[in-house]
């Protein structure tokens, strides 16, 4: 098995790329990039394995106006040149929701693609461009094999009961559950969790990937088995954008008393909520942690608030805790938020160094401290890539 495997990550705003040697499972990627601002200011970035960072005048050079499909259609261009003499053998994507039909990896077809245009209700940030970089792939290469890697698939491992609603039946048999999303970060940090806590990491432990969007999951012999997001991925955890959960009264009184429809409201929970929403200044922890205004600590205060309180409530799905995690964005990178998390949970024995954790360091608990906590970099694309490497096999 030889040639090249291109991982794709689209976002509304973002378009992550990776390029792996097929026949190399444990490598790093030869090179990793984005295209970042999408419909705004398109900035594109490429480093290789060295970290050594990759130019391009043509993608440089991007219109405010590109479409994804024409994005796609210059890093295509782009990684062509690039690939030294090798070849594309599959590209690997990133599909937010699987609902029930998809749990595992699965080669995309016409049948699988209108299977998952049925799901973009339920993922309106990202499934409609999943599937707009799946599509654009397959006009400018249509001879490429393509696969998709769900986000919600890692949770199928979970008690049927850990999935319901208290809704009617009918309305849980027609697909209504709790389906968990992050699952190709949960994936990578319980595949690489040995290497780190040896034997404890079969244990009980709850991973927070806490990022513009966030999340937790509670595992047990590294699989899931309880998660804070639900039917879609708005619920659980206050985000950057993200209201997180919310008592579904107020939906009914934005609708009954405040007149607005549901554009309105999808826009409000989607976009204008969250960080962004109570600091009233951005969605992005590192301007929130170097503003002076009350509103921003109010932000911050509120998001360690609302995540210490949804970890709490994960550990009697798991009877107990033997390590956290923390993983994405925020996570690995602010130690004021990880040490406010859990000063809040030093009643569950968690207990952290000072020094580990400013320092970014992996393991940040204390020398006394029985939980094992860790800082742990995620890489979704290294599971994806490990997925296409198994679906090439004969």
């Amino acid at each position: 098995m030889t040639g090249d495997i291109l991982t794709l990550n689209a976002g509304s705003s973002s378009l992550k790329f990776a390029i792996f040697e097929a026949e190399q499972p444990d490598a790093r990627p030869r090179i990793s990039g984005k295209i970042s601002g999408i419909g705004g200011a398109p900035v594109f970035s490429a480093k290789d394995a060295a970290g050594i960072a990759l130019t391009s005048t043509q993608l440089a050079r991007l219109s405010p106006a590109s479409s994804h499909e024409e994005l796609i259609a210059l890093l295509l261009d782009w990684v062509e040149r690039h690939l030294g003499g090798r070849s594309l053998t599959m590209v690997g994507h990133r599909v937010v929701h699987g609902g029930r039909h998809f749990s595992q990896p699965v080669r995309l077809d016409d049948n699988v693609l209108r299977q998952l245009d049925e799901l973009v209700p339920l993922a309106p940030l990202h499934q409609p461009h999943n599937l707009a970089a799946i599509r654009a792939v397959a006009k400018w290469l249509p001879d490429l094999p393509q696969i998709a890697c769900f986000d919600t698939g890692f949770h199928r491992t979970q008690d049927p009961l850990a999935t319901l609603f208290a809704l009617p039946r009918a309305l849980s048999d027609e697909g209504v559950i709790r389906y968990g999303f992050h699952g190709l970060s949960y994936d990578y940090i319980a595949s690489v969790l040995p290497d780190h806590i040896g034997a404890k990491a079969e244990g009980r432990v709850i991973v927070a990937h806490l990022g513009n969007g966030a999340s937790m999951c509670a595992m047990q012999n590294r699989r899931s088995v309880a998660t804070s997001m639900g039917f879609t991925a708005l619920d659980g955890l206050m985000m950057g954008r993200r209201c997180g959960a919310l008592d579904p009264g107020v939906v009914l009184y934005l609708l009954q008393s405040k007149g607005m429809d549901a554009t309105q409201i999808e826009a409000l929970l989607y976009q204008q909520s969250g960080l962004l929403g109570v600091s009233g200044i951005s969605n992005d922890m590192r301007v929130l942690e170097d503003s002076d205004a009350q509103s921003a600590r109010d932000a911050i205060d509120l998001y360690v608030y609302r995540a210490a309180s949804t970890l709490a409530g994960l550990v009697p799905a798991i009877g107990g805790l033997d390590a956290l995690v923390f993983t994405a964005g925020i996570g690995e990178n602010s130690a004021h938020v990880r040490r406010a998390i859990c000063d809040r949970l030093q009643w569950l024995g968690i207990g952290v160094d000072e020094a580990a954790n400013d320092a970014n360091e992996i393991r940040i608990s204390s020398a006394d401290c029985a939980i094992d906590v860790l800082v742990l970099p995620t890489d979704e694309e290294a599971v994806i890539a490990a997925a296409c490497r198994t679906l090439m096999e004969p």
